[in-house]
């Protein structure tokens, strides 16, 4: 059955945004099971090598505070196409550095340009999708950005036998080459100057003045907090648990992945059958129910089950918020959902600082058993809550 002009223009729109988010998570990913590789080439330790993921990190999530409010005002293409342009440059120079200090330099300018894609291609949807059909088209672009995290494992395994991790590296580009050529679609957003820092803190403030923006972002922060803080001590966790180690936690948080591909596929049932408002309370009760059983079903199995639930219970509730970011401010959507991504990735941060807090002090199950109440209670406050008025 032939779709109709609009959803033919939904779904050209979601493949062109989507393979920028998939090239921007795929550069995101693809070197994480390579640091011992590196490490031995540049002779540090796995500890500083492992530095390269923060380097890429932190100006991601800094620099949303700037690229959403210079979309909104140049055009949220344009700056999505020079994004991916400086990440083809950094990464395509990554593969032929000399030294390990080179290297985390540019992670950094690469983490920075990635971090202008994803956040204003949801802007980009906020602006062309209408409201009623604007969730599910977020939920097929976290397909793409999914792939690309998910993929940049599988890219790894594969590349780095025969082709050394600068041969991955090399591959994240030409991932980015591509999504770059589909961008080449001119920016219907007449260009203007960039916006002053006063205009910048300004719009901000003006945002920031909205109780139902106050409340999506302080939600979004706290679930990042509970939902992520304990990935980095599952593999630890395992091996107290006589369970495994690396491997095994691998697999589960490919099940969170997992979790994720089949929201992103029931998504158009479940706003169907419960809305938007009962699916964040459900997720909320789905995440809490994953972290109660990491809690207390001390088995690989339950593990990873645990991990493929928490993926879907999270993109339950985290689809739901960022589909009410995107009507804040219509006029400033660039600025709103970088707000939004600023506030996530802060929470992504704290929380193993949070959970190892925890595990140091009341232990890893009463730890996980405090975040399962805590995302249960955000999802039942915030389900009939937030929504812009």
């Amino acid at each position: 059955m032939l779709q109709p002009p609009e959803a033919r223009q939904t779904t050209r729109l979601i493949v062109i945004l989507g393979l920028g988010a998939l090239a921007s998570a795929l550069a995101s990913r693809a070197l994480d099971p390579l640091v011992g590789e590196i490490a031995a080439e540049f002779q540090q330790s796995p500890a500083t090598v492992a530095l390269l993921n923060s380097a890429f990190a932190l100006p991601y999530a800094l620099i949303q505070l700037v690229l959403g409010p210079v979309g909104d005002s140049i055009g949220k293409r344009r700056v999505i196409r020079a994004c991916l342009a400086l990440l083809v440059a950094t990464l395509v120079a990554s593969a032929f550095v000399p030294g390990f200090w080179s290297l985390l330099a540019l992670r950094v300018l690469a983490g920075a340009a990635a971090g202008g894609v994803f956040p204003l291609a949801i802007a980009i949807i906020g602006d062309k999708v209408p409201i009623e059909r604007r969730q599910v088209a977020l939920s097929r672009l976290l397909v793409a950005g999914l792939t690309g995290a998910v993929g940049g494992g599988i890219l790894a395994a594969l590349v780095a036998p025969w082709a050394g991790w600068r041969g991955v590296v090399l591959a994240c580009a030409t991932a980015s080459v591509i999504a770059v050529l589909a961008m080449r679609d001119r920016d219907p957003t007449p260009p203007t100057r960039l916006p002053a820092l006063g205009e910048v803190l300004a719009r901000y403030r003006a945002l920031l003045s909205l109780a139902a923006a106050r409340r999506l972002y302080v939600a979004v922060f706290i679930e990042g907090t509970l939902c992520f803080g304990i990935f980095p001590f599952l593999a630890p966790l395992l091996i107290e648990r006589g369970q495994g180690g690396a491997a095994q936690a691998g697999i589960a948080i490919a099940g969170f992945a997992l979790g994720g591909f089949a929201f992103a596929a029931a998504a158009p049932l479940m706003l169907a059958r419960l809305g938007q408002a009962r699916m964040v309370m459900a997720g909320g009760a789905v995440s809490a129910t994953s972290l109660s059983l990491l809690a207390l079903v001390p088995t690989v199995e339950a593990t990873v089950a645990a991990f493929l639930l928490l993926g879907l219970g999270f993109y339950m509730v985290h689809s739901s918020i960022q589909t009410r970011v995107t009507e804040l401010a219509p006029h400033a959507r660039g600025g709103a959902v970088s707000l939004h991504a600023f506030s996530f990735f802060m929470g992504q941060a704290l929380g193993p600082v949070v959970m190892g807090a925890g595990r140091a002090t009341i232990g890893t199950e009463a730890s996980l058993l405090l975040a399962a109440a805590g995302i249960l209670a955000l999802g039942l406050w915030l389900g009939p809550r937030g929504a812009p008025r």
